[in-house]
């Protein structure tokens, strides 16, 4: 299931002018809105209410654009919020989860600037959706949680019960099915007694997930059956994809193969009539499925290439490791305060200079404005040395050094495109899990203990680290400078990393250090370069870089997983046990091969061969 279909936005606001989101409400309110005929006031409200209940998310967009051209003029800022938050969740319906992200904190700074409470709770709430589509299960938690607390001292019930709602399907996603069933419940009773029927429809849909995932298909059924109905009523069209698509879940389950096929295909139908591009993709694939079930080959791929083409639009590879970088963005921020303190620095100097000069006709004053002058140069050379000195360290500790020498010179890095590079990912096994249940301090306390010591690896082989993303980390061989033997150093460092992981489990001193890490490594071209200008990171890109990560996911907890690549070039030094073909996501089939270390006799014969025929 996707989430982000859940996010009640449009209750914010007067609950009575945003009941639902109706498209024919929104034709008719366009139709009064392009008669011309209205004062500036009523067309801010005209244009607020038409980008609330719009379900088209381009003309969602277009008509949020002119609300907030329309409320910068008059400088409104409810109006102002309106339309940067309905502008988020156009983008978000598209699936351009950056843009949605982008608009949801202007509009936070713009409530918080403006002590908008209600309006600061209301985008809590959508970018913890946001954060959920992004796979970023913490963060949407702490959002929504943030949002209920706000809700909860304000006279706002329907946005309490939307939140409650949103944070339900968030554990659903994460198979939290209690926490679930619990927040779906708090939230459907305030919506009937709300009397609100689009919300009740969510909340009926979503129940009926959760009793569908415990296996009880005819609670299942009859929430579903409820919700679409409630859901088509209302025109709400965006969850009905979702729910008919589960609906065909449940008929294939019992076995009822053409009743699945007909939901699957009703969702695919509506999905397509309205633009949904996630919807078309998983509802495409649905189909796909059905028809390779039913033996029709020619039409499961026909709708399994629409998947692929409708998922590829909507993935955003670059969003990912923007969000996944903002605490290392942060860091190089900094740089750029000591690089003004350095120019302040300058431009006294030269008032000083100036002053100087101006004052040596007076003899008598001379000597003591020239001892001031020294010591004060000598202070200031001091400072100016201390703080270009911790910027270079800085800089050095962000970029590889050769990178940073044509930063500085430059002012800007080309990218460059290397043939052979070995990528590790290495995550730990089930971290979501065990961070849920660990003080914020100590998790990254003990993050902070088995990175450092990866570093100390890194640096010990000459390996390149890239970046942290969470509790994966990520790093590359064989640049900056090109070097031939960088797969047997990558994988030597994997064995050394392996071998601190499992001595630091088994040390009793250390008993929050329980964690398992699997390791992944692959061998190919890859282009690399710097984001950004002034909040810049040291990356890479390429296909190599997405099939070590899949190789990652492949492995098991103490074990590395190499491609085919890797192995060719590392047989002679360890031995290469074949895993077979295997199948990965996105990437079809590829040979897999878990590295072991040799025996000493086997790895000095193999050494020895490798020194005759050098």
């Amino acid at each position: 299931m996707k989430k982000g279909i859940f996010t009640l936005i449009l209750i914010f606001g007067a609950f009575a002018s945003c009941l639902s989101q109706n498209q024919a409400k929104a034709d008719s309110l366009e139709k009064i809105y392009l008669k011309n005929s209205l004062k500036p006031s009523e067309k801010l409200e005209i244009l607020k209410q038409i980008a609330e209940e719009q379900l088209e998310p381009e003309k969602k967009i277009a008509y949020a654009n002119r609300l907030i051209k329309m409320s910068s003029e008059v400088d409104s800022a409810s109006f102002l919020f309106s339309g940067h938050l309905q502008k988020a969740n156009a983008f978000r319906l598209k699936g351009d989860f950056n843009e949605a992200l982008k608009e949801n904190f202007i509009a936070a700074s713009i409530a918080s600037k403006n002590e908008l409470q209600n309006e600061k709770a209301i985008v809590n709430i959508t970018i913890a959706d946001v954060y959920s589509l992004m796979g970023s299960h913490k963060r949407a938690v702490n959002y929504y949680h943030e949002a209920i607390e706000e809700l909860q001292t304000l006279n706002d019930s329907a946005s309490l019960a939307s939140a409650m709602l949103n944070l339900g399907d968030e554990y659903f996603q994460h198979q939290n099915l209690d926490s679930a069933l619990y927040y779906f419940n708090k939230s459907g009773i305030i919506f009937r007694k709300l009397n609100y029927e689009t919300g009740l429809g969510y909340n009926l849909g979503n129940m009926g997930l959760v009793y569908a995932a415990m296996g009880e298909n005819k609670k299942a059924e009859d929430n579903m059956h409820r919700a679409v109905q409630i859901l088509e009523r209302n025109g709400d069209f965006y969850p009905v994809c979702v729910y008919l698509r589960y609906m065909a879940d449940v008929y294939l389950e019992k076995g009822q193969d053409s009743l699945a096929m007909g939901f699957a295909l009703q969702s695919l139908d509506l999905a397509r009539s309205y633009g949904l591009k996630d919807e078309i993709s998983e509802s495409s694939l649905k189909v796909s499925q059905l028809y390779e079930n039913s033996g029709d080959l020619p039409r499961a791929f026909q709708n399994y290439k629409e998947h692929i083409v409708y998922r590829d639009s909507v993935r955003n590879l670059a969003a990912t490791q923007e969000m996944a970088n903002l605490r290392a963005d942060y860091e190089v921020a900094q740089k750029q305060i000591e690089v003004d303190l350095l120019n302040q620095q300058r431009r006294n100097q030269r008032l000083i200079n100036i002053l100087v000069i101006g004052i040596m006709t007076v003899v008598a004053f001379l000597a003591f404005m020239l001892h001031r002058r020294n010591r004060y140069i000598k202070k200031t050379s001091a400072i100016i040395e201390r703080e270009k000195n911790r910027s270079e360290r800085l800089l050095l500790n962000i970029l590889p050094e050769e990178t940073a020498m044509e930063l500085k010179e430059n002012g800007h890095v080309r990218a460059k495109k290397f043939e052979k590079v070995s990528v590790l990912f290495a995550d730990f096994k089930d971290f979501s899990r065990y961070a849920e249940h660990m003080e914020p301090e100590r998790l990254l306390q003990n993050l902070d203990y088995y990175f450092s010591e990866f570093d100390k690896i890194v640096d010990k082989y000459n390996l390149e680290k890239i970046k942290t993303l969470g509790d994966c980390y990520m790093i590359a061989g064989g640049l900056p400078f090109p070097d031939d033997d960088h797969p047997r150093k990558i994988v030597a460092a994997s064995f050394e990393i392996m071998d601190f992981v499992n001595s630091t489990k088994r040390d009793q001193n250390l008993p929050d250090a329980s964690l398992e890490v699997r390791i992944g490594i692959h061998t190919g071209p890859v282009v690399a370069g710097v984001v950004g200008h002034k909040k810049f990171a040291y990356d890479i890109w390429g296909d190599t870089v997405n099939i070590a990560s899949r190789l990652q996911t492949a492995s098991e907890a103490g074990k590395i997983n190499v491609s085919e690549n890797t192995c060719m070039m590392v047989k002679d030094f360890f031995e290469c046990h074949y895993r077979g073909e295997i199948e990965v996501k996105n990437r079809g089939i590829l040979k897999m091969y878990y590295l072991n270390r040799p025996s000493s006799e086997v790895h000095q014969k193999k050494t020895y061969h490798r020194a005759e025929q050098e």
